[in-house]
């Protein structure tokens, strides 16, 4: 039998001991990095040294042996085992496990060195999550894992949480199909099979990013940060069996609340309290919605109460602190940049201040008995209640009441209806009518006459703000009114038939009242309600005449946008509402105000949303949109997808396109305007026609439903 040739040689390995070792200058290991010489240390002192030292022995000047070895590879534990000395934890003739190198060696004892430290290959993420998976199984607990490895215990939570994700996408991960910081987005959830569908998804898309994916995962359920849940508390949620998902790797402003039936359960139970409680005041009516729509109290008139007294105390509170920030204004009015405790108590006093100024009202009893209030939330969460509010058909009930006194003797109703403090208020919890789903089809059907309303509002109220901002415009649209009335025959009746009627939007989206218009119109409105004094006629019309003409031709602005009306409604042949001709007349008109104060929608603040656009249409629709606003490569991308995930990306990609819809776009004024022929009714406008039985059909039902509801 052939013995086989010896290839290599393995160095020798023997215990040394550590007395006899020294450091050598030949470590090509410099700079610090990672793990302290301090944790390796006290991982030496709990495990013992699971790696030998790589030793050379030290020859004196003549080339012999001294009985001292020099560590090239291996420094950072050699030092380890020095602090170990230095703790008395170790004596310092305890022996080493060594690989011995000879002296004479052809390789340079730097590349020792230089191989152990350039060789050595870093523990795959994905093993470090599973080994402390197997450990927390095995009984560990997040801290005891971070004290025996030197971490901290939150990062152990985040590894924990990577091993827990859905051993598919770890396979993916495995074979470097997904990046770490992807697989970190899908630890929002625990559910493997809603974060296989999102990676299937998003598998072949181009927008594979954390955050689509954390949106995806998340896209069901409600934020902390959301008003709903800062009104009932996650605390609250969490007592009542509700779960929270958190992200242990970016800041998730306290994560997301995973059942929303159960957190608009509790909003109900919340606000149904609440509204019992108002209505023990004695109010005829309480209308109570999460969102109250914009313009809820027009046509209601607001009752003129008289704030709640104050205490002695809380007068001379309200003195102290107000002599308080007039100091403070005083000391730092003159400083660039206020300190930051400065800055924190100017406002505290501002905000105590402001409680003082908006503490409840004190109502007349009789007026209580007719008027009635609002509930709603608002963006922080907190409970609004407003309340005094007068109906136009219970502005009689007084004279009424009085004339038909009950005759000496009479006996009371069981309902109590006489008595303000017995009849029970009317409490309506009210709700957004949600858009009924389409057939989605290829074809591009007419956009739902609700949806065409909707924009249509946000456009009219945009419209009004521009018109509001042009003075020159505004005038001019009064003029052009009064000139029609003057030289036109129309009737009239009265001194002066020019008048301005409040244009009530009665269908409209949730987003409308926090739009940037809205806020704009309402901050110009309360700010001259402040100043005009509308007591009587005549102080009115002194204080009107001693305005400055900038100041008359800025308040006529305003006054003239509120009768500004943009809206879309179906044209009724039969005389009540609009007809077809005065719907294009109004729409013309408002084309043209748009055109001369240069409202663009995009400027106003509008963008495509799932709520407000992409979720109400057809597919083909939303496509349309996508390849109108970006291009047909971006509608290709999404194409494959279902209606619901399609209007969400559809939103993501159209965010900044500045794309809008048929209804919300300006009309060329240069192109001649269609004439429709002998006998032929004008067509509707181009993003409602269609000739679709089923179409009109639903639209007739849409007013039908609304008739109905009057």
């Amino acid at each position: 039998m052939v013995t086989p040739k010896q290839k290599i040689t393995l160095n020798a390995s023997r215990d040394i001991p550590f007395n006899k070792l020294m450091l050598s200058q030949s470590n090509v290991r410099r700079i610090k990095r990672g793990e302290t010489i301090e944790d390796l240390a006290a991982s030496i002192g709990r495990r013992g040294l699971l790696q030998s030292l790589n030793v050379r022995p030290v020859l004196d000047g003549e080339g012999n042996e001294t009985g001292m070895f020099e560590v090239p590879a291996g420094g950072r534990r050699y030092r380890a085992l020095e602090l170990l000395v230095k703790q008395k934890r170790m004596i310092k003739t305890e022996p080493v496990p060594c690989v011995v190198t000879n002296a004479d060696s052809e390789v340079p004892i730097e590349e020792d060195s230089l191989a152990e430290n350039f060789q050595r290959e870093d523990l795959h993420p994905l093993d470090m999550f599973r080994a402390f998976l197997t450990l927390h199984d095995q009984g560990a607990s997040h801290e005891e894992i971070a004290a025996r490895f030197f971490v901290s215990a939150t990062f152990v939570q985040q590894r924990l949480r990577l091993a827990k994700v859905s051993p598919k996408l770890h396979e993916v991960y495995e074979q470097e199909g997904m990046r770490l910081d992807q697989l970190m987005a899908f630890t929002v959830t625990d559910d493997h099979a809603r974060q296989e569908q999102v990676w299937e998804a998003l598998e072949n898309s181009w927008s594979r990013e954390p955050q689509q994916i954390r949106r995806l995962l998340t896209e069901t359920t409600v934020r902390a940060t959301d008003r709903r849940a800062l009104f009932v508390g996650v605390e609250a949620y969490v007592a009542a069996g509700g779960v929270v998902l958190r992200d242990l790797f970016e800041s998730d402003n306290g994560g997301w609340l995973q059942d929303p039936a159960l957190l608009d359960r509790l909003i109900c139970d919340t606000l149904k309290s609440a509204a019992d409680e108002i209505a023990e005041e004695g109010w005829k009516w309480i209308v109570v919605d999460v969102d109250l729509p914009y313009g809820h109290n027009h046509g209601l008139r607001a009752l003129a109460g008289t704030p709640i007294d104050l205490t002695d105390a809380e007068r001379a509170e309200r003195e102290a602190l107000r002599a308080e920030y007039d100091r403070l204004q005083a000391e730092y009015g003159e400083s660039d940049e206020l300190p930051d405790e400065v800055d924190q108590r100017l406002g505290e006093i501002e905000s105590a201040l402001e409680a003082f100024e908006s503490r409840p009202m004190n109502y007349d009893p009789a007026d209580i008995g007719r008027a009635g209030a609002f509930i709603s939330i608002d963006r922080a969460g907190d409970l609004v209640v407003d309340r005094g509010y007068v109906r136009p058909e219970d502005e009689a009930m007084q004279a009424v009441d009085d004339d038909a006194a009950e005759p000496d003797g009479a006996i009371e109703s069981e309902e109590g209806r006489d008595d303000p403090s017995v009849r029970r208020a009317t409490i309506t919890i009210g709700a957004q009518t949600s858009e009924p789903d389409e057939d989605d089809g290829d074809a591009i059907k007419p956009l739902p006459e609700r949806l065409v309303i909707e924009l249509t509002a946000h456009r009219t109220l945009a419209l009004r703000n521009a018109v509001a901002e042009n003075q020159h415009v505004a005038i001019t649209a009064l003029l052009h009114r009064l000139v029609l009335d003057t030289f036109g025959h129309r009737s009239a009746t009265g001194c002066l038939e020019a008048f301005v009627r409040h244009v009530h939007l009665p269908t409209q989206d949730a987003e409308l009242k926090d739009s940037p218009a809205a806020k704009a119109i309402d901050e110009r409105h309360e700010a001259w309600k402040r100043d005009i004094p509308l007591g009587d006629d005549q102080t009115l019309w002194a204080w009107l005449d001693s305005l400055d003409e900038a100041s008359q031709h800025t308040l006529l602005a305003h006054c003239v946008s509120y009768g500004i009306n943009a809206l879309f409604e179906r044209p009724n042949p039969y005389g009540s509402g609009v007809s077809q001709h005065g719907l294009e007349q109004r729409l013309r008109e408002a084309d043209r105000l748009s055109h001369v104060t240069g409202l663009d929608m995009v400027d106003a603040g509008w963008r495509p949303t799932v709520e407000n656009y992409l979720g109400r249409v057809t597919k083909a629709r939303i496509l349309e949109a996508v390849r109108e606003g970006v291009g047909e490569q971006a509608a290709q991308l999404i194409d494959h997808l279902k209606k619901g995930d399609m209007a969400k990306e559809a939103e993501r990609i159209l965010a900044d396109s500045g794309w809008l819809p048929e209804p919300l776009r300006l009309i060329d004024q240069d192109a001649p305007p269609a004439q429709p022929g002998e006998g032929e009714e004008p067509d509707l406008p181009e993003f409602l026609a269609g000739d679709d039985e089923d179409d009109s059909a639903a639209a007739d039902e849409v007013i039908a439903h609304a008739v109905a509801a009057e």
